[in-house]
């Protein structure tokens, strides 16, 4: 007689752990992980595609590269368009982990060798990573040794401004401004205006941004000047800062304007609600 023939092992009946081809279909759970895929390619390019359109200058060539070509072509604009425009950094929580090495070696020498040089470097790479309380300690001690360091001052005043702490950033203005009004090419001008803004009466803002702005034309100094106006009831003011400042940047080699993209779309959403004269 014949021998009896086993029956054919199958395996187990569990779609969410076998090979989907043993089943002729997709089990759920690869059907779900492709339409989560699928979802997440399908909104970058959307964004990719709305923020070429509404920032970038070279909208027309970047847009059909992105239509016709996707994701490839949403991948590329991210890449060479949209992180160099943003200034990407990485989230704050997660910098101290990929420069750890580089810090410790820092405040070692600024440990052993002790002068401001080498604290205002361990103070600029801790600022860099987000470690801003250890920052502002570092560019203190930098100024315990060296009370008038411009460098120093100026990082220390940088922090001062994130932790609020207007009063003390603005004296530290003061003090480098008093020595060297071009310090910082009018980026240590411009945070003094900011601190009158918070500190002081509407008008004395006013005033101190319409000064910095006859030297430096800076989008952002005009944005604050051109908001001044308008709160004042200034509106022909208002339009013609505003307007000036579009023309800076539209005049401006496509990098630099690139930068101030920002600052383009928030003057323009004001002049929309200026009241018409």
């Amino acid at each position: 007689m014949f021998a009896q023939q086993e029956p054919v092992s199958t395996p187990p009946p569990d779609p969410y752990l076998n090979d989907p081809a043993l089943y002729g279909a997709p089990s759920p759970l690869w059907s779900f992980m492709e339409s989560v895929i699928g979802i997440v390619v399908m909104v970058f390019w959307i964004w990719m595609l709305i923020d070429c359109l509404r920032k970038d200058p070279d909208r027309f060539l970047w847009f059909w590269v992105i239509l016709f070509f996707p994701p490839f072509g949403a991948l590329i604009y991210f890449f060479l368009r949209w992180l160099p425009s943003n200034q990407f950094q990485l989230p704050e929580f997660a910098r101290p982990f990929f420069r750890q090495r580089r810090l410790n070696e820092l405040e070692t020498a600024a440990m052993q060798i002790g002068n401001p040089y080498q604290f205002i470097r361990w103070g600029d790479a801790l600022k860099d990573a987000g470690v801003n309380q250890k920052s502002l300690e570092a560019y203190q001690q930098a100024l315990a040794k060296e009370p008038d360091n411009l460098q120093a001052l100026w990082g220390a005043a940088q922090i001062e401004m994130k932790f609020k702490d207007f009063e003390t950033a603005q004296q530290r203005c003061k003090q480098i401004l008093e020595v060297d009004p071009e310090y910082k090419f009018g980026d240590v001008s411009l945070m003094y205006c900011k601190t009158v803004c918070e500190l002081d009466s509407a008008e004395q803002a006013r005033q101190e941004l319409a000064r910095h702005a006859k030297r430096w034309r800076q989008p952002e100094a005009l944005y604050l000047l051109a908001s001044l106006e308008a709160e004042a009831g200034d509106h022909q003011a208002a339009r013609k800062t505003l307007q000036g400042m579009l023309l800076d940047i539209n005049a401006s080699p496509r990098g630099i304007a690139r930068k101030f993209v920002r600052w383009k779309s928030k003057a323009r959403r004001l002049l929309k609600r200026l009241p018409r004269s």
